[in-house]
């Protein structure tokens, strides 16, 4: 891989900022972040802070900002760091744009709602003649933004793919892990959403740290069978993007699935109507539909979305998963 690479990351939010931000550091790669926000693209290439999304964090002047889709067409690695229910839309729009042989790589963590199917299976079908991979892994924002270490895993269809992303990416303080797993990756990087608003429910009912314990191991074990059941390998999920995403989403504030947990578990009002949803709440419903349609039993997801639906209180919830048959581990 050599310094003349182009990446350009699609997704002007917190995440999306902060990847294009760690490559640009490094100088490795000439990095542009792409955003349809004319107004703040232009803000951000002449302050170098995007206040509303990763606030007194100054980006580094190796970045280059751009609002022009046609900046695509220069890049030989793309990434869609979209929330994961625009990522089909993206796909449509910016299509057009890619330059031939380019790898898109989706950043988002979660399942497609319309099709219940991965991301990375919606984008090989909207962009046929690309190569599709997938981030995912244990790393908030404002810490890869800073340049506090950070690892994560990247998969594609091929090693040997995966492992030239790895290399075009990473850094100093941005270390990727090449997987040719991309089920047991996205479905890690999803699932561990769901189980982070369980834990913040239990936090939010100030029922203690033994039963986030608890959650977090059986979690890993629903996501593990889940895994395994779709085609993808149950030891991906006790790597970086499940077990170490799951321990640091359900146990980090910084985490949003985490806190809304916490706003269910104390009964606090929430405006299903106004956005105020996360990638979790999206994803319970369809892996709880993922997981009967492969016969997989996953109690702690469907009690998570049978809560957000209203069809089930948590109390009613707590008692269902507490009286379950004794069974082994």
């Amino acid at each position: 891989m050599n310094g003349t690479e182009r990446v350009v990351v699609i997704g002007s939010g917190a995440f999306g900022t902060a990847l294009a931000a760690v490559m640009a550091s490094e100088g490795r790669v000439e990095t542009t972040l792409l955003g349809r926000d004319a107004t703040l693209i232009a803000d951000l290439q002449e302050n170098r802070i995007h206040e509303a999304a990763l606030p007194g964090i100054r980006l580094p002047d190796t970045l280059d900002f751009s609002a022009d889709p046609d900046v695509i067409s220069k890049a030989g690695i793309v990434l869609f760091a979209m929330p994961s229910q625009a990522q089909v839309e993206a796909a449509r729009h910016y299509g057009p744009n890619l330059a031939e042989g380019a790898t898109v790589v989706t950043c988002a963590k979660g399942i497609d709602r319309a099709s219940a199917r991965l991301l990375t299976d919606v984008l090989e079908e909207a962009l046929p003649h690309h190569a599709i991979a997938a981030l995912s892994g244990p790393g908030f924002a404002a810490d890869i933004a800073r340049g506090l270490p950070t690892a994560m895993a990247i998969s594609a269809a091929d090693l040997a793919t995966a492992e030239r992303l790895a290399h075009a990416i990473s850094g100093r303080t941005f270390r990727l892990y090449a997987s040719d797993d991309r089920i047991g990756v996205q479905l890690g990087g999803a699932l561990k959403n769901v189980l982070a608003i369980a834990c913040g429910i239990v936090e939010g009912m100030g029922l203690g740290d033994s039963a986030r314990a608890a959650l977090i191991s059986r979690g890993l074990a629903e996501m593990s069978r889940l895994v395994a059941a779709m085609g993808g390998k149950a030891d991906t999920v006790r790597g970086l993007s499940g077990l170490g995403d799951l321990v640091l989403t359900a146990t980090s504030h910084q985490s949003r699935n985490l806190r809304f947990g916490i706003s269910l578990g104390r009964g606090e009002p929430i405006d299903f109507s106004r956005g105020q949803l996360v990638e979790g709440a999206f994803a319970a419903a369809v892996a709880s539909r993922l997981a009967e349609g492969c016969a997989v039993d996953m109690p702690i997801t469907d009690a998570v979305a049978a809560v957000i639906e209203g069809s089930l209180d948590i109390p009613t919830a707590i008692e269902q998963l507490m009286s379950r048959p004794i069974t082994t581990e």
